[in-house]
C-alpha cells in the first residue's frame, strides 16, 4: 500500500502556480498540517516502513514530522516532483485563468504541454512508474510519498484506470492521504484526499 501526501500549504498556496521553484516552504499553518498527518499515520496498525518525498523543500518539511513519528529517514525521489509547468511557473492562478489555454488545462489535460515544460501525459507516465517501482520495492507492506496535487491525482487516475482527461475531477487537499495498493492482480483505490483518522485503511 502507497499512501500518497500531499504538502501543506505554503504562503503561495491557492494563488501562484509554484512548480519546481525553489525556496518556497511551509507556511506556520502547513508545519501544523504536517505534524497532524504525521500523527494519523502512526496510528496505522500497518506501520509504513519506508517514506519518498519529492526533492523540493514544501514536500521534505511535511515528510520530516512523519519521519519523526515513524522512525524512518526521508529518501528523495524525482519521480515524484511537481509537474513542470515551464514559463507558467510562478504565475498568479488569476492570471493563468484567463488564458484561452487554461480551458485545455481543465478540459483536454492529455493533449496540453506547459510552455516550456512538461505534458500532463508525461507527468502521469512519470508518477505511475514511480508508485509502481515504490510499491514493487516494498511488496505487503506500506510505504509514504509526499508529493504534490497534480502528480498525486494523476496517480489516482491510473490506479483507477480513470482517462487522464478526467484527472481534475479528482480533490487533493494539503496534507491529506489518497492510498492505492497495487499487487500482480491489478491496483486499488482505498482512499481519495483523506483528512480523517485513516481507520478506513485498518482492513485494507
Amino acid at each position: 500500500m502507497v499512501l500518497l501526501v500531499r504538502h501543506g500549504v505554503t504562503p503561495t498556496t491557492g494563488k501562484v502556480l509554484p512548480g519546481r521553484a525553489r525556496g518556497l516552504h511551509l507556511a506556520p499553518e502547513g508545519h501544523a498540517q504536517a505534524d497532524a498527518v504525521a500523527a494519523r499515520i502512526a496510528s496505522l496498525s500497518r506501520r509504513p516502513v519506508a517514506l519518498y518525498a519529492s526533492p523540493l523543500e514544501r514536500t521534505k518539511e511535511t515528510a520530516k514530522p512523519i519521519g519523526e513519528a515513524l522512525g524512518l529517514r526521508v529518501t528523495t525521489d524525482r519521480g515524484l516532483l511537481e509537474c513542470d509547468f515551464g514559463e507558467w511557473t510562478g504565475k498568479e492562478l488569476a492570471a493563468l485563468s484567463k488564458l484561452p489555454a487554461w480551458n485545455t488545462v481543465q478540459r483536454w489535460p492529455s493533449g496540453f504541454t506547459f510552455p516550456g515544460g512538461e505534458s500532463f501525459a508525461a507527468m502521469s507516465t512519470r508518477i505511475s512508474a514511480t508508485v509502481a517501482r515504490i510499491a514493487a520495492a516494498h511488496a505487503g507492506q506500506t510505504v509514504v510519498a509526499v508529493s504534490h496535487a497534480d502528480p498525486i491525482k494523476a496517480a489516482v487516475a491510473w490506479a483507477g484506470g480513470v482517462p487522464l482527461d478526467l484527472f481534475q475531477r479528482f480533490v487533493v487537499s494539503p496534507c491529506s492521504v489518497s492510498a492505492v495498493a497495487l499487487s500482480p492482480a491489478g491496483a486499488n483505490i482505498l482512499c481519495v484526499n483523506s483528512t480523517a483518522s485513516l481507520s478506513e485503511l485498518a482492513l485494507s
